[in-house]
C-alpha cells in the first residue's frame, strides 16, 4: 500500500469508528429513556398502592458501614443495593468506604437506570428491571 491507500484507509476505519460509538451512544440513550419511563410508572404505581418508602441507606464497598443518605423510595434488590427514591430517581448504594461520611451521612448521584440489572455478569446474576419494579410493589 502507498501512503495515500493507508491514509484512506485509516480515514475509513476513523469514520467507521466513530459511526459505531454513534450508533452505540444512540442505543444506550433510548435504553435509559425507556428504563426511565418503567421508573416513573413504578413510581406511579407505588404511590397509588400506598407502597410506603423507607429511608435508604447507602453500603460501603467492603458491607460493613452504612452510611445516612437523606433520601426515601424503595429499595429493589433484597440486598438493598439498588433502588428507586421517592422522586423517581435510581440509584446505586454502594459507595467508597469513608470515617466523616458515618457522621455527615453521603450524597449519592442519580444513575440512568438499565432495563437489565446485572447485564454482562455471571449467568443467572442478571434480571429484567420490570421484574425487581414488580417485586418491589408486592
Amino acid at each position: 500500500m502507498d501512503t495515500d491507500d493507508q491514509a484512506a484507509w485509516r480515514e475509513r476505519r476513523r469514520l467507521a469508528v466513530a459511526a459505531h460509538a454513534a450508533a452505540d451512544e444512540r442505543r444506550r440513550a433510548a435504553e435509559a429513556a425507556e428504563a426511565r419511563q418503567l421508573v416513573d410508572d413504578f413510581v406511579r404505581r407505588a404511590r397509588a398502592a400506598g407502597v410506603p418508602t423507607a429511608a435508604l441507606v447507602a453500603r460501603a464497598y467492603t458491607g460493613r458501614a452504612r452510611y445516612r443518605t437523606g433520601l426515601h423510595g424503595w429499595y429493589l434488590k433484597a440486598d438493598r443495593s439498588m433502588a428507586v427514591a421517592a422522586d423517581g430517581s435510581f440509584y446505586l448504594l454502594s459507595v467508597a468506604p469513608s470515617f466523616w461520611a458515618r457522621f455527615t451521612g453521603v450524597t449519592l448521584v442519580p444513575q440512568d437506570p438499565p432495563l437489565v440489572v446485572g447485564r454482562g455478569g455471571k449467568d443467572g446474576e442478571s434480571i429484567p428491571l420490570t421484574v425487581l419494579l414488580d417485586r418491589a410493589l408486592s
